[in-house]
């Protein structure tokens, strides 16, 4: 079996029996289930959620995406290996510990295999909750350039590049494009202030105003709980992002929840402590791979320029990286996750056959 065999590259053709069109992110790809298979499985597997909440098997990919594209690599290697065990079983593990240290729930429901989660459908607020602890990327060649206030906070001068903040950073950003409401320009991934939220917090998917205070609680408590236990491992967090919706339990009550991934290589930045102390910066997230690409072609600018779209997407389609690329990337992937759950991540020779063999046997969802 070749290295590329080994790679779960397409996820959106499984025989999952769906009423939707299976929806397939840069990552992921989700499968709306039935009315009548979501009632059976809340039904058979105890789910606290409405009786009646519409569910869906959620299939994570191999597939690497980074400023915006999907890349491939020489010797028909889609993906890299790994990466989508990787994923899940660092965001299986956060959730986990916030469930034990009391924190929101999460929308999964259900993990039948290290590559899928049965989850819930939420109400989605529309905001990327960034939080930021250390001050570097994007913010720090802002503040280098004079920039001292970010989503509305204001930075003291004399900051040095990838040092810690005074506190934690929350520097939200828009999810997708939000018509009409003022002062937030109708673009994707604008950056917002509180202001911006309480001002039109239901523009944002919020139900109260006061929810914007539980939706901050969450932010810092889910930081501070990977912050702390990637501390023990000497593994500094840097910034992440999170993501939050609504969704109703099985007794009617309406409540905040974490959505998509946590603290994993690919929505946050992970540094080593004991490189940072000796002056380096060893990254253990996809900023590595986006550096790798950075120095790789001859025109940098092509993947920072926003109004160059066009040619960065033919750039991904048209250029099959080396191998060793992704092959980095992979042992950094593995090597996180295997440092965060405490074991050997176990990784299939052919994760679709595994995938539908156990949703047929176990969940009946495929005929």
């Amino acid at each position: 079996m070749s290295l590329a065999d080994t790679v779960l590259a397409v996820n959106d053709d499984l025989p999952i029996r769906t009423q939707l069109p299976v929806h397939s992110g840069k990552v992921r790809s989700v499968y709306w289930l039935t009315d009548e298979d979501s009632r059976r499985l809340i039904q058979e597997k105890g789910y606290d959620v409405a009786h009646d909440a519409p569910l869906a098997i959620m299939v994570i990919s191999d597939r690497i995406s980074a400023f915006d594209c999907i890349w491939h690599a020489e010797g028909g290697l889609n993906g890299v290996p790994g990466k989508g065990a990787a994923l899940n079983a660092i965001s299986n593990h956060w959730f986990h510990l916030f469930k034990q240290n009391g924190l929101a729930d999460s929308h999964i429901l259900d993990i039948p295999h290290p590559f899928v989660w049965i989850v819930q459908k939420a109400k989605p607020i529309k905001i990327e909750a960034i939080c930021r602890q250390y001050i570097t990327g994007s913010m720090w060649r802002a503040y280098e350039k004079g920039e001292r206030e970010f989503c509305g906070i204001t930075l003291p001068d004399g900051l040095a590049k990838d040092q810690k903040l005074p506190e934690l950073l929350m520097t939200p950003s828009t999810k997708g494009i939000l018509e009409g409401i003022p002062g937030v320009p109708a673009q994707d991934d604008v950056n917002i202030t509180r202001q911006n939220i309480e001002d039109n917090f239901a523009a944002f998917n919020f139900s109260s105003a006061d929810d914007i205070a539980v939706y901050e609680k969450c932010l810092s408590e889910g930081f501070a709980v990977i912050s702390n236990a990637l501390a023990e491992l000497d593994q500094m967090f840097i910034d992440t992002k999170f993501e939050f919706g609504y969704v109703t339990d099985a007794s009617g009550t309406e409540k905040l929840i974490y959505m998509d991934e946590v603290g994993t290589p690919d929505s946050s930045r992970i540094w080593d402590g004991a490189a940072y102390r000796d002056g380096k910066i060893v990254e253990n997230s996809k900023e590595d791979f986006r550096q790798a690409l950075l120095n790789y072609f001859p025109d940098p600018d092509i993947l920072l320029n926003k109004d160059r779209m066009d040619e960065r997407s033919a750039l991904a389609r048209d250029n099959a990286l080396p191998q060793e690329m992704l092959m980095q990337i992979s042992r950094t992937y593995v090597g996180i996750a295997e440092k965060v759950i405490g074991r050997k991540l176990t990784l299939s020779d052919n994760p679709k056959q595994e995938i539908i063999q156990i949703l047929r046997d176990e969940y009946q969802l495929i005929d």
